[in-house]
């Protein structure tokens, strides 16, 4: 299974997004993640969004991470899918959430419902229950990610991937130091695909490794 790669793009501008999508594409990614969490001119700006969706031919997600009001967010979400991301991330606590999900599909975009555990890990029962909830959410993708406190929670990660993504598309690793393992060896065992960022120092997440160090493992383990 060949290892497919989303980076992931925290602009400020819709300018800067664009010059970070040239990047990816240059990098030959397979998904573009736009975190909309400090883009000072895409709430209400429909034309923003649309400039940024249909930068290349990269398929794009869109995502906000920002403490804005339920209200804010859940417009800037469904106007991301108005003007063209093919996927839109949705918290799995994110209030009214089934009626979100069908909002988005009648729009013609996936949902992907995710799932973060910022401190330590969770038990293949607590994973198996939280993916039941976005499947049973009408989630196109799921994803679950934790964060690894000890080399083994990889081991717990990877085996529920293993056995859950026959299911459904899933996306599932951990996150910090110590999660490095499982961000590079999910989509080896059944992940949809796994988070990079374009170069050091631009990383939105603890644990991430460049595109040039996740292709070069690949590589190594006979993966292209």
């Amino acid at each position: 299974m060949r290892a497919r790669i989303c980076v992931s793009i925290l602009p400020k501008t819709v300018p800067e997004a664009l010059s970070l999508m040239e990047k990816a594409e240059a990098a030959q990614v397979d998904f573009i993640e736009v975190r909309l969490d400090r883009l000072e001119d895409c709430l209400g700006n429909l034309d923003a969004l649309q400039d940024m969706a249909a930068y290349g031919k990269t398929p794009k997600i869109a995502t906000d991470r920002a403490s804005r009001s339920r209200t804010e967010q859940r417009q800037l979400l469904l106007d991301a899918a108005k003007s063209g991301f093919e996927y839109v991330d949705v918290d799995l606590f994110t209030s009214e959430l089934n009626a979100l999900v069908k909002e988005l599909k009648a729009l013609g975009t996936k949902a992907i419902i995710s799932f973060h555990k910022f401190v330590g890990s969770l038990s293949l029962s607590e994973l198996n229950s939280i993916l039941e909830r976005e499947i049973a959410s009408g989630a196109d993708v799921c994803k679950i990610v934790t964060t690894a406190t000890q080399i083994e929670d990889n081991l717990i990660i990877l085996n529920f991937t293993a056995a859950a993504a026959n299911r459904t598309k899933l996306v599932c690793f951990c996150m910090g130091e110590l999660g490095k393992i499982s961000r590079l060896l999910s989509p080896l065992f059944g992940g949809f695909f796994t988070f990079a960022a374009l170069e050091r120092g631009s990383e939105t997440a603890v644990g991430q490794m460049t595109i040039k160090e996740m292709k070069t493992a690949y590589e190594l383990l006979g993966q292209k």
